[in-house]
Formats: C-alpha cells, structure tokens, sequence
C-alpha cells in the first residue's frame, strides 16, 4: 500500500471513533443538564454502546494493522501524524489489555454513579453513594492490575492513573511539587491570617437572582470572547466544558442567589477551558489532535481565564461598571478596588471551586493524598468522610458541617477520573508561567483594563491553543517557551499578590 493512500485510510479510520466520541460526548451533557431522572437505565445502556462501538475500533484487527503498516514510516512522517500514531498506539496498547464487557460495564457504571452522586449530594446522603462508589474504585483497581506493565520502576499502581492525564507524571513528581509548594503557601496563608489589613465582602453576599445571574454570565462570557454560536451556557451540579469539536463546545455553571460570584468565576474558569478548544487549529480541528494536549495544560487555560483575569484589578476596573448597571441596587457604591478585594479575600475554606487562589492547593494536595491512600489499600470508602474532615481540619482549619460540602462535593469520583485533581495545581503553575512569558511581550494589564481579550487569546492561540494534541506537555512548553513546567513561577505569582493585597 502506497504511504499516502496508507495515511488517507488510516486518517478515515479515526474518523469513525472521533464521531463517536463527539456523539457520546453531546450524550454525556444532556446527562449531567437536562435528562429526566427516569432515563438513567436506558443512558447508562447507551453509553455502555457507544464506549464499546469505540473500543472495538481502537482495539481492532485493522487497527494493529494500520499501526504495524505506519510503523517503518515514523521517522518519515510530519509531527502531526506521529502525534496521531503515538496516540492511536497508546489507545490500542491500553485498550488491548482490558476486556470488552469491562469497558462495557464501567461505561455503565459511571453513568449511574454519576445519577446517583448528584443525587446523593443533594439530599447530603453519602450512604447512598457508597455502594456506586465502591464499584468504581473496583473496577479501576481492577484496571490497574491489567495495566500492571505500566507502573514504572520504583512507581506504585496509582501513578498510572496519574500519567493517564498528565504524561510523565508520578507520585514521586508530585510529592516533590506539592512539597515545594508547601513550603510558600503555608507561611504566606499564617501572614495573611495575621495580617490588620480588612476585606470587605459582605456585599458578595446581596440576594441576585438567578435570572439576573444568567445575564452576568452572558456578558461575562461574551465579553472574554466565548463564541456562544459555537457553544451553549447550561446548568449542572458541577460546573463544566464539554467538547464535541471546535463547533460545539458547551460549558454550564451554577447558581446560587446569595453568592453570584461562585457562578461568575465558575463562567470564566469554563470558557478557559471553551475557549482552548474552540482556537485549536483548524488543520487538526475534526481529527485525532483536536482537543487540548493534557489535563494540565488545559487547566492552564481555564486558571490563567479565571484567575489571572479575572481575579485582576484590572479586570474589575473593566468589568464593574457594567457589573454596576446591570445590578445598580445592589452595587452602585461599590469601587473596582473593593470588587477586586473581596474576590481575592484569602481565608481558610470548604469548596475546592470556590476557594481563593492562596488556599486552593490545599484543596488539591488533600484529594490527593485521599487517592494515593485508597489506591495504597490504606483507607476504606466507609472512611472517606471521616479521613476528608480530618485533612480539611488539618490542612485548613475548617471542618465540614456536612458530605454534601465535604467528601461529596465534586463530581469526579464518581466518574472515575482518580489522578484529574493533581493536574487543577499544575494548572496554576502554568497559568504563572504563561503570564510570566506574555507580560515579556505586551502589557497584560493595560489590556485587561481595556477589555482587548482577544490580543491576550490571539497570544495564548499561537502559543497553546492551535497545537491541539499535537505535543505532549513537556515538548508544548519547549516549542513554546524554551522550558518546561517550573513552579517557582507560580510561588512568585501567589507570594507577589498576595504580599501586596494583604501590605505584608
């Protein structure tokens, strides 16, 4: 078979599992938004189908003949279709090691553990959620003993899971990140506690409804450049971006009357994460590369939207205003200056989505180190409730009044993504290290202050969001930047505000 007929095959090949996966991907957001409670059975089938329709293609006789036929062609071959073999063979080589009716059953499975966590949290029920979740981590213990080979020398099974949303990543890498990081935040967050300077933030908490919300996160989104004619603004139990190709990628939120900024920064955190997909190149748009490269990376994105923006003075210079008018009852007299105060108010707290960006690690290292115990075999799901409050107390000084703000509060869990958490730090400490490099080329501020967030996208396009898949993370930041993840960027960026915030 000639080389270039090879490639249009194999390229028309991976069409079919990307349309399914966009598919099962658009069914996944009716899931979480709209579907009535009585469909759960018939979705956990459909998705059962879908995820086997892949699998079959992604472990295919045709699909080992494809690779082994593009094998000898590799070093010939452009970066982009080495990208999409290297991706193809990690899918086949993984896929292969699982049984079918596994991943038949754990498709099944994570629909209804879904269902039911939202349930559960709702009604503050963690015993409901026990058995679902005692499932799930079955399952994938079970998955670790097939991908045993993948453990690396020294490593323990949960750095698979690790390096599934991370490339390269492994407890020892992420002790050492969390450590150093550690060693910053802790001492600022004492200095702020003992800090005279006073934020105010009651006015955060004026009664908004939720109409007038849905309207802040129209023009919050419009305004940072989300293209709502290639996406969709829904509500869920836990805020999200799902991505059926750069046409179609839809994010909801939350909203809650006596606290608008949770659905305010919950927008801006999305379109982050939107907006990467909705930039990726259009060469690769539609194909295996057409989706962020990592979880890391991708957090990079929705972090730098969220808060290097939006956490901005900068930020609330431009956008109160409008804030203002919309909501004139309830915030005329308020100054960008005391917006931009009570956003970054820095105090121990209960939801991980909501924290302020100094204690936020701490909301990660702790679902981490929860993860590296169950897959340790060191910790029961019975216990998980208790062993949460006791980090929280530990960590924060904060105990939760309950599971619905404690051990139940975020989706992914049930969904089985053990070894996502670690990767919402590494986004900060990207997010540091891409302004770092952009404030060398333009003044971000002066345009935050001006709302020209399309020059800051245009830069953050060119640099990230084009390459789609093409990179791994480590080879993203070299091409781009000349150097990999560094965290003392992030150390500097959170000892930096907050020292000023807080006139430490």
């Amino acid at each position: 078979m000639q080389l270039e007929k090879l490639i249009t095959d194999f390229k028309a090949y991976l069409d079919r599992i990307i349309t399914l996966s966009q598919i099962s991907s658009i069914l996944s957001f009716d899931s979480e938004t709209i579907a009535p409670d009585g469909s759960l059975q018939a979705r956990a089938k459909r998705a059962g189908f879908l995820e086997v329709e892949m699998y079959n293609l992604q472990t295919s006789d045709t699909m080992n003949d494809f690779l082994d036929a593009l094998k000898p062609h590799l070093p010939t071959l452009d970066k982009q279709m080495q990208a999409t073999y290297r991706l193809a063979k990690k899918s086949y080589d993984e896929g292969t090691k699982i049984p079918k009716e596994k991943v038949q059953a754990y498709a099944e499975l994570t629909e209804e553990s879904t269902a039911v966590w939202a349930k559960a949290r709702k009604e503050n029920d963690f015993k409901a959620f026990v058995p679902y979740l005692k499932r799930v981590i079955a399952m994938k213990r079970e998955f670790l003993d097939l991908r045993a080979d993948e453990i690396p020398a020294g490593g323990q099974p949960y750095d698979v899971f690790l390096n599934d949303f991370e490339e390269g990543m492994t407890i020892k890498k992420y002790d050492d990140f969390f450590e150093k990081l550690k060693a910053v935040v802790v001492p600022l967050i004492k200095q702020v506690a003992a800090s005279k300077k006073k934020i105010e933030t009651d006015f955060l908490k004026a009664k908004v409804d939720v109409a007038d919300q849905r309207k802040i996160s129209d023009m919050v989104s419009d305004k940072i450049g989300y293209d709502i004619n290639r996406g969709y603004i829904g509500e869920a139990a836990h805020p999200f971006c799902n991505n059926s190709g750069k046409t179609d990628v839809r994010i909801t939120t939350r909203y809650r009357e006596f606290d608008f900024m949770s659905s305010l920064y919950s927008i801006l955190h999305e379109c982050g994460h939107a907006i990467y997909e909705q930039n990726i190149g259009d060469d690769i748009a539609e194909t295996a590369l057409g989706g962020g490269t990592s979880s890391g990376i991708h957090e990079s994105q929705s972090r730098f939207y969220e808060n290097v923006i939006g956490r901005s003075l900068a930020y609330w210079e431009y956008i109160a205003g409008d804030l203002k008018a919309l909501l004139p009852k309830e915030f005329a007299n308020y100054t960008p200056q005391q917006f931009f105060e009570a956003a970054n108010e820095s105090k121990p707290s209960l939801i991980r989505v909501e924290a302020d960006e100094l204690t936020y690690g701490l909301h990660v290292i702790i679902r981490y180190e929860i993860e590296k115990m169950i897959f340790a075999g060191e910790v029961e799901v019975d216990d998980l409730p208790m062993l949460w409050n006791k980090k929280y107390q530990e960590y924060l000084g904060v105990t939760p009044p309950s599971d619905e703000d404690g051990v139940m509060q975020d989706i992914h869990w049930s969904l089985g993504l053990f070894g996502y958490f670690p990767t919402y730090a590494l986004g900060s400490a990207y997010a540091a290290q891409l302004l770092y490099y952009m404030g060398k080329e333009m003044d971000v501020d002066a345009l935050i202050r001006k709302g020209e967030f399309a020059t800051i996208t245009k830069w953050l396009e060119e640099k990230i969001h084009i390459h789609g898949s093409t990179y791994t993370p480590n080879e993203l930041m070299e091409v781009s930047f000349g150097e990999q993840l560094d965290g003392n960027y992030y150390a500097k960026y959170l000892k930096d505000k907050f020292t000023a915030l807080y006139q430490l």
